[in-house]
């Protein structure tokens, strides 16, 4: 059984509000995602009363080591204390990051239609491309290694992964589901729910 952890994703960044690909491009989040992470972390304050004991581990990128800060921060924790680990980064889109699904296909007519026909295995072109199936390994990786309560920030690739790995649902629904950054994701007894 995994130890209780609450699952944050990074607040919004300008390429979430013009629906661009992300993956793992290195960028900050807005004042939108600023907020979001605000109330957050105060939410979080509400359910856990108290951090004692728990470890907070975020992804090394920019979005979500600031969204962790500013929940450590507004928990009233010194932003500094928390680690991080490469499995929890997002998925990769390879030569996809930094455009809109549009210009993708603007540039490479049918390219995105392999991806709609089967979004959790289809890997985009170019170098460290991942698909869903194998950043859910990276993810199972990370989960193996939790033996502590913990709080986490990470991507939505990340949290739709975790449906998949913890509550069984099927890759094609997985890569779908709707991954809020406004809400709190709690793992308790092999179950997650939103909150």
């Amino acid at each position: 059984m995994y130890p209780l952890t609450y699952f944050v994703r990074h607040g919004q960044t300008d390429y979430n509000a013009e629906v661009r690909v992300q993956g793992q491009a290195d960028i900050d989040i807005n004042a939108v995602g600023r907020r979001q992470a605000d109330e957050n972390g105060e939410k979080l304050a509400r359910l856990l009363g108290t951090a004692e004991g728990f470890h907070f581990v975020a992804s090394p990128l920019r979005r979500t080591r600031e969204t962790m800060e500013r929940i450590r921060v507004k928990m009233g924790l010194p932003p500094e204390g928390y680690r991080t680990d490469p499995r929890l980064m997002e998925l990769n889109f390879g030569d996809w990051q930094g455009f809109t699904f549009p210009e993708i296909e603007a540039r490479t007519p049918g390219a995105t239609a392999p991806r709609l026909r089967d979004k959790w295995d289809f890997v985009p072109p170019g170098a460290h491309a991942e698909s869903y199936a194998m950043l859910a390994e990276r993810v199972r990786s990370w989960l193996a290694s939790l033996d502590v309560p913990t709080v986490c920030v990470t991507h939505g690739g990340v949290i739709r992964s975790l449906f998949n790995i913890i509550e069984h649902v099927p890759g094609s629904e997985a890569a779908n589901a709707d991954t809020p950054q406004d809400k709190i994701l709690r793992l308790e007894n092999d179950r997650l729910a939103w909150f």
